[in-house]
């Protein structure tokens, strides 16, 4: 049975109106410049054609003609209207011009000339030669008025844009346009259950209200950036068999003077017409910021806008059937306002995902890749501990991009680890380094990972690398070993510890100190001041010392500083100073005990240039004594 040809006509067809639609968008935008231009060329050329025929050929007056037809030089007389084309008997051709009003065949008899003296032609080109003036004298109206109707257009669009200002700029999404529902999120289970609850009202609102429960007005989604927020609204988008309005914060905002009120207005009003609906404000921070008090400048425009979603939130005029969703990165930023019950009724916090909530959103970014037997997802749950849920699906998207290259069919636990250090610290850099620098580069990272392993209550180290990543030219890195909800004095000390292992390694190694240690200073002193000011973890007390209020107003931070007094500042900045000097003291000491065990491992690492959790325990031994903090 012969193979049929698979019929394309119905995509032919269905290309072929874009296609004319395309062509009459160039047709018209180009017609009118290339007929003015090509008109513009004809005509000049016509016109000099024109004058060098005249010069060329001499013009006669008509008497002179006539003496000539009497005389017998003309041969032949062509009557073209009023122009008289001439000629003799040597072939030789001369113009001449009568009266409009005036017959040649008038003119010989006046003349008594012989009708036969010479052959005489007439040709009828009145009516076509009219013509022709005519739209020679047209051409250049008709395309001065095509020019000015297309400028016209262009300034009718942009005058329609300019009264469409007030207008909102929202996208309108049904059901069937967003493919993500809440199966598609993983990680942020209370804030599903929240969202869940919204739709469901706005489903079967006779449940609740039988009840005499209303729907809440709005919810406004607080978290860093990655956890989830939009990720959230989409999943809303595709439950909901509601209209879902979706706008940034920052299209309210325009040049002009109430065009942002307008715009939440417009918003709004749609919304209702559509009732029961969900507007999806993301970033509302950029216009729901705390208005100013007086002290601090303001910005009018916005606080125009933010008073308009508060009226329309929770004002004079019922708004039933209309949930707002927001999300913001900066809740803290927020006028209270805009947060209270009534307007925004439930603030979901959407943190980083767990340990199980990163394995059930690496299941689901998971999907549609091939993976090898050698995953293991409670290693890589626990591995990633701080990821975000963009984290995580960048880092599988990473790993698949990395085999790939490698020219593999599956995925390996090698490519997630790989990925998974990119993510974080960004891709490797193979710089040329000198002997000498590698070697103070590789006893650096020993320092940070021995004193690591001999302290108590640290985590355990998981990879060591002198390949440079990002602005640093090697890394140790020592995950946590489980999420961790509070923070204690004694660990604070070791972290502290095991960022001073660096300088404490090149100075008792080399005795010489390099710059490579001035990223562990900063951090381990902001430690060291957070404890002191902030953590009353000091000999000054259980006092807070820091700033109580942060109001952030035209891009700038301002503090209102507690009444500390110059003594109080400096006993400050003592303990702060004794907290650091501790910290260097203990990795130092270790160091000190262990140099042995520092050459093997900066050997090995100068050698591979990375050194794994299991190649690292092999030279140092197993971590016997994990963290046992309560």
């Amino acid at each position: 049975m012969a193979n049929k040809k698979p019929d394309n006509s119905k995509n032919h067809l269905n290309r072929r109106p874009n296609k004319i639609k395309e062509f009459k968008i160039n047709f018209d935008i180009k017609t009118i410049f290339i007929i003015f231009f090509v008109g513009l060329f004809v005509f000049t050329l016509f016109s000099s054609a024109m004058k060098e025929y005249k010069k060329m050929v001499p013009d006669k007056p008509i008497s002179a003609l006539l003496e000539e037809i009497k005389q017998g030089k003309v041969k032949k007389v062509e009557v073209v209207d009023n122009k008289l084309n001439i000629t003799y008997q040597d072939n030789s051709q001369a113009t001449s011009t009568k009266e409009t009003s005036d017959s040649f065949y008038q003119l010989t008899k006046d003349a008594n000339i012989k009708t036969n003296a010479v052959l005489v032609e007439i040709n009828d080109t009145q009516g076509s030669a009219g013509i022709i003036n005519l739209l020679a004298n047209l051409l250049p109206t008709i395309l001065m008025v095509a020019f000015f109707i297309f400028i016209f257009r262009q300034a009718k669009g942009a005058q329609d844009s300019v009264f469409s200002f007030g207008q909102s700029r929202a996208r309108r999404f049904n059901k069937d346009i967003s493919k993500i529902t809440f199966n598609d999120v993983a990680g942020v289970d209370e804030a599903k259950k929240e969202l869940e609850e919204i739709v469901d009202f706005l489903k079967f609102p006779e449940k609740y209200r039988k009840l005499g429960a209303r729907t809440p007005k709005g919810v406004i989604l607080i978290g860093p950036a990655g956890s989830g927020k939009t990720l959230l609204a989409k999943a809303v988008a595709g439950e909901a068999n509601v209209p879902f309005f979706s706008i940034a914060g920052s299209e309210f905002m325009e040049m002009l003077v109430g065009i942002g009120a307008a715009r939440v207005r417009d918003l709004f009003a749609t919304a209702k017409k559509s009732a029961p609906a969900i507007i999806f404000i993301d970033e509302i921070d950029a216009i729901g910021r705390a208005r100013a008090t007086g002290v601090m400048p303001s910005h009018d425009e916005r606080e125009q806008t933010l008073n308009q979603i508060l009226v329309e939130m929770d004002g004079f005029t019922a708004n039933e059937q209309v949930v707002v969703v927001a999300a913001t990165n900066r809740g803290d930023l927020l006028d209270t306002a805009l947060l209270r019950p009534g307007r925004f009724d439930r603030r979901v916090i959407v943190d980083y995902p767990d340990v199980e909530g990163r394995k059930a959103i690496a299941f689901i970014h998971a999907r549609g890749k091939p993976f090898s037997e050698d995953v293991d997802w409670d290693k890589v749950a626990n591995r990633t501990v701080g990821f975000s849920g963009a984290d995580l699906e960048n880092m599988l998207n990473e790993a698949a991009i990395g085999a790939a290259r490698a020219a593999r069919d599956k995925i390996t636990m090698e490519d997630i680890e790989e990925s998974a250090t990119k993510v974080k610290l960004g891709p490797e850099k193979k710089r040329l380094q000198s002997d000498f620098d590698k070697k103070i580069t590789a006893y650096h990272e020993t320092g940070h990972a021995v004193v690591s392993h001999f302290l108590p209550h640290t985590d355990m180290v998981h990879r060591i690398s002198i390949v440079s990543r990002g602005m640093a030219l090697g890394f140790t890195l020592i995950p946590p070993a489980k999420d961790k909800l509070h923070e204690t004095k004694t660990h604070l000390l070791e972290q502290m510890a095991v960022m001073m292992g660096g300088r404490a390694a090149e100075q008792i190694i080399f005795n010489e100190v390099t710059t490579g240690a001035a990223n562990d200073f900063d951090q381990a002193t902001r430690i060291a001041k957070a404890m002191v000011v902030e953590y009353g973890m000091s000999n000054l007390g259980p006092i807070n010392f820091g700033p109580t209020i942060d109001i952030t107003e035209w891009g700038k931070s301002y503090w209102e500083q507690n009444n500390v007094s110059q003594v109080m500042l400096s006993k400050i900045d003592i303990e702060v100073q004794k907290i650091l000097k501790k910290a260097y003291d203990t990795a130092a000491d270790i160091i000190k005990n262990n140099k042995e065990i520092m050459d093997r491992v900066a050997a090995e690492l100068i050698k591979k240039e990375n050194i794994d959790q299991e190649n690292f325990e092999k030279i140092v031994g197993k971590k016997t004594n994990g963290d046992t903090r309560i």
